[in-house]
């Protein structure tokens, strides 16, 4: 992380002011201040407009905040120039006094878990894992915010409404549901086109086109290195990131029940998903996929391949190699990786699943009951769109040509005082405007991540990762089977692949059916069951 040297003689400003500040620079009170009259602004008419009956009596509550270990130097994640200026706005508009609790984002939910239990929470929590929220909900752990959101929720349904039903539970809604913003697939493959280029091959439709550019990239190593890669694969055993488009274009979902059963998390054992497992499987024993993967569980042996320029495709979380690729693209001194879409399904057609509208559970522990109508007015004002565009781009923020906010370099944020992650200071709403335009997001992506591509490069990428979009039918009820096996099973889940597609082949169906009965035996049938059952009691 970069340190601003302006920021060393402010020390002793951020001591003694009441906001923390930036120097060289016009953030803290006055950049506050002066804020409200930006093209991104609106704050200062909002706190105005303010009525009494809104303000009511002070009460001060802590809300959850993740700490990623990027707070500006000086600072820390519950106090920086941000969440000072979050809480002079709460403070003005309904004098409710707010206090951030930091978790470690790593491992926010086992925190979370602990502070639950323990009674020690703060008043407004978040996580992303359903089955967390479940059953925090379902053990009493949870204050019923139906009412506080009928009274003080009228932004939120105005403008994230159409998540909410994912935070209900038998009508009472339990959690208020964070919308996302710009619409995104889960995954999405990468491949190097200059190597397409040097093999004088054509960019990949299929899967057995991709199976002829890899066995390509390992018999004619196209990029001259010593030790190459023609897919990069890693052993992260939290997400199905390295594998999940690939074995699902052998699954055949017959309509919403099989969609529903068979989500992302149980896809590796819907019908047809061991062909797909068995493929790659032929890949790894022909030395396409990495040799070790299944040890790399921190992914740090695969990132540097990939920056080393060893490799030449790979699957991720669709942004998430923005923040490595760009090291090959500066040692190449051109652009490197493009997206491909080419997993295709029996018909030919292509299926890409997407996030769902909804992201984090925010949710108000059983012991901050009293508090619920003030936690329901701080999430209430975040819902706006013009509050959450200050809080994940400053209140200090412009917007260029397109109406799309300028972000600050880190340098920037960090020599005002400001998190390199302000975003995450918004649990409520990340749905504005320009969220929905494909100039106004290519535009916003080019200025961003110049690194990684061009215009085009981006307004490709915006095209080829929509191809086959496709959402998952996914609704609030967690059946008891799943809140008892079901984080077991997912992580066994992962597990189970990577044993498969690293076993040699003579090995491959003794050990699918041995893998198979113990995920059984966790719980994956009584699992499917409930899903499956629970589905037909609805339609």
């Amino acid at each position: 992380m970069r340190k601003s040297r302006l920021l060393k003689s402010c020390m002793a400003v951020l001591a003694a002011t009441a906001l923390v500040t930036g120097c060289g620079s016009s953030a803290g009170k006055d950049a506050t201040t002066a804020a409200a009259t930006t093209a991104a602004g609106g704050t200062e008419t909002k706190a105005e407009a303010t009525t009494a009956a809104d303000k009511g009596e002070e009460v001060t509550i802590k809300v959850m905040v993740w700490d990623r270990g990027d707070a500006a130097p000086g600072t820390t994640v519950e106090k920086n120039t941000q969440t000072e200026w979050l809480k002079q706005q709460v403070k003005e508009k309904y004098n409710i006094n707010v206090e951030y609790v930091s978790v470690p984002r790593s491992s926010s939910d086992d925190k979370l878990n602990i502070m639950m239990s323990g009674g020690s929470a703060p008043d407004i929590v978040f996580t992303y894992n359903q089955n967390l929220f479940n059953s925090f909900a379902q053990n009493g752990g949870l204050a019923d915010l139906t009412q506080a959101y009928e009274t003080y929720g009228s932004d939120i349904k105005k403008y994230v409404s159409d998540a909410q039903n994912m935070g209900q539970i038998e009508g009472k809604q339990f959690a208020i549901m964070k919308q996302r913003g710009v619409e995104a697939p889960r995954h999405t493959a990468y491949i190097r086109q200059d190597w397409l280029d040097k093999l004088g091959m054509q960019m990949p439709k299929t899967k057995e086109e991709l199976t002829a550019y890899l066995q390509a990239v390992k018999d004619k190593n196209p990029g001259g290195v010593e030790n190459v890669i023609p897919w990069a694969m890693s052993g992260r055993n939290d997400t199905e990131k390295g594998y999940l488009n690939f074995v699902g274009s052998y699954v055949n979902l017959e309509g919403d029940k099989d969609a529903y059963v068979y989500s992302e998390s149980y896809m590796a054992v819907a019908p047809g998903a061991v062909d797909g497992i068995k493929k790659l499987n032929e890949l790894y024993n022909k030395g396409l996929i990495s040799k070790d993967f299944a040890t790399d569980t921190q992914e740090d042996i695969y990132k540097a391949q990939v920056t080393a320029g060893n490799v030449g495709f790979f699957l991720d979380d669709t942004e998430r190699p923005f923040d490595y690729i760009t090291v090959l693209n500066q040692t190449a001194g051109t652009s490197t990786f493009v997206p491909v879409q080419c997993f295709e399904l029996a018909d030919g057609s292509y299926r890409t699943p997407f996030e769902q509208r909804y992201g984090m559970f925010v949710m108000v522990p059983k012991t901050s009951e009293k508090k619920a109508d003030a936690c329901m007015k701080y999430l209430n004002w975040q819902a706006d769109p013009e509050v959450a565009e200050n809080i994940v781009y400053t209140a200090e923020h412009t917007r260029d040509d397109n109406g799309v906010p300028v972000k600050f370099t880190e340098e920037e944020l960090y020599a005002k005082g400001y998190p390199k992650t302000c975003d995450d200071l918004n649990i409520v709403n990340l749905a504005m405007d320009w969220t929905t335009k494909k100039e106004s997001i290519v535009g916003k992506w080019e200025k961003e991540y110049p690194a990684v591509g061009s215009l085009d490069w981006f307004s490709n990428f915006y095209d080829v990762r929509s191809e086959g979009k496709f959402r998952f039918p996914v609704y609030s009820n967690i059946s008891q089977a799943e809140a008892d096996y079901g984080q077991n099973v997912d992580n066994m889940m992962v597990e189970y692949v990577y044993k498969l597609v690293s076993c040699t082949p003579d090995q491959f169906d003794a050990m699918q059916k041995t893998e198979y009965d113990n995920l059984v035996n966790a719980g994956l049938q009584k699992i499917l069951d409930a899903r499956a059952e629970y589905f037909d009691t609805i339609k």
